[in-house]
């Protein structure tokens, strides 16, 4: 269908006709030749044409397609004030968690191997209650029952790993640390939008991570601290749309910009952005409102279902009133993990002092520490999430902090380093020199299980 072509095929002047018009010359607001009275009569035309063409498509965005200038209805109203109280993300989970029954149980059985389907099974099934204490029991290779059921290190190494699963389900679009909601059919009917939500609400209640992987202007619209949407072209993870936006935003002259629109207008037509641009920087006002529908108008019902999976446990309404307080959880932060943030957060045990043992461990202590700046530099075959996962089960600090403290252990018993997620402690081998204490913990850690898979 070219254009100007309606359902019934009928056809309307093509814009490269109306285009090589004298008008294209004259100021803009003039009818010199009757070429901006053309354009406007033409555009009428062809949405004449096109009105029954289009119907079902409007009638499905309807709620949500709105003018360039204005928003969706619950948006606008000034944006939702965050409280100002001083509270941290440990002590808002804290009293989310105190309404949680520690008496009862939701119970899952996970293979890391394929640690969604585990979960999926896990969250849908009829006994699943997000209030009751959560039990995860892994199967190894064989298929044999792990021990490990008991004091949540399990628990927070298979929140972990959906969270990471998470990171890569079709629903979510965009760069790997600024994602949005996409619409997908499929996701749509199996409602996976709400089941997403309620994962991420569920395990930051529970002592797990959030994403960490949403956009920034997402997450403020999501919470209602925004409504303007500011989006990158190079965002979009389609190519084909990517480049025809590319295109007209690179267009140097009003000619250039008037055969990129055309050659693109089927998607300006179908985001409800299409329209006749004066000057060169109308440009920019038809990608922003291009953008806007992209990543808001189109996705809003499957928003709106994330949102309603957010709030099991009341998590939506937390990330509303404290949306600063969380979005270091929920968005990529440029905070990483960095050596001293793990020496500060695992408590040593040292024997007491003057004895023997104690001037051992002082000295492999040196060890750990240098193995902490190594790894951080990456000189050594881990990252400083490894080895955190390794002791406690989490890859990253969760919005609920680490309970109990992380501890660290000097023993004699293995040359490897020994780990009980439950406790959150890890064992490190009181080796005789530095390079062996290294070649010995790489070794441990990259051959525990799960390693690799989060």
């Amino acid at each position: 269908m070219q254009l100007w072509d309606g359902p019934d095929n009928a056809s309307s002047p093509r814009m490269e006709n109306i285009l090589n018009e004298p008008f294209r010359h004259t100021q803009p607001g003039s009818d010199q030749d009757g070429g901006q009275t053309k354009v406007q009569e033409l555009l009428k035309s062809t949405q004449d044409h096109n009105k029954n063409y289009y119907s079902n498509y409007t009638n499905v965005y309807a709620p949500i397609i709105v003018d360039s200038d204005s928003e969706p209805e619950e948006h606008m109203e000034h944006c939702a004030e965050e409280s100002t109280d001083h509270k941290t993300a440990a002590d808002i989970i804290s009293e989310l968690y105190a309404k949680t029954t520690q008496t009862s149980h939701s119970r899952f059985n996970i293979n890391r191997g394929n640690v969604w389907d585990g979960a999926v099974r896990g969250f849908k099934r009829a006994s699943f209650d997000p209030s009751n204490e959560i039990l995860v029991r892994f199967t190894d290779d064989e298929g044999q029952a792990e021990d490990g059921l008991d004091n949540g290190g399990p628990k927070r190494e298979f929140l972990t790993l959906l969270m990471n699963c998470l990171r890569t389900r079709r629903i979510f679009d965009g760069p790997e640390d600024r994602k949005f909601i996409t619409l997908d059919s499929k996701a749509a009917k199996d409602d996976e939008y709400f089941l997403a939500g309620k994962m991420i609400a569920t395990s930051i209640v529970h002592g797990g991570p959030g994403p960490r992987f949403l956009a920034e202007t997402f997450y403020q619209f999501l919470t209602g601290t925004t409504t303007d949407i500011e989006a990158k072209i190079e965002d979009i993870t389609d190519d084909t749309m990517r480049a025809s936006l590319l295109e007209i935003s690179n267009a140097a002259t009003l000619d250039e910009l008037h055969s990129a629109v055309e050659r693109h207008s089927n998607i300006l037509l179908i985001a409800g952005c299409f329209h006749y641009p004066v000057i060169v920087d109308d440009k920019k006002k038809m990608i922003k409102d291009f953008m806007r529908w992209y990543k808001i108008y189109r996705n809003y019902f499957s928003i709106q279902r994330f949102k309603d999976g957010l709030s099991t446990l009341g998590v939506m309404y937390a990330l509303e009133q404290h949306a600063s307080v969380f979005r270091p959880f929920m968005c990529a932060s440029a905070e990483k993990l960095t050596s001293a943030t793990l020496q500060e957060i695992f408590e040593v045990q040292l024997s007491e002092k003057g004895s023997t043992r104690r001037h051992e461990e002082t000295r492999v202590l040196g060890f750990w520490r240098d193995y902490l700046l190594g790894t951080e530099e990456q000189q050594t075959g881990l990252s400083l999430p490894d080895i955190l996962m390794f002791a406690t089960g989490l890859n990253t600090l969760p919005p609920s902090g680490i309970q109990p403290q992380p501890k660290l252990i000097f023993q004699s018993t293995s040359r490897f380093p020994v780990s009980s997620t439950c406790a959150n402690t890890i064992k490190i081998p009181m080796s005789k020199t530095y390079d062996e204490f290294q070649t010995d913990m790489d070794f441990g850690i990259q051959n525990s299980p799960g390693f690799g898979l989060h």
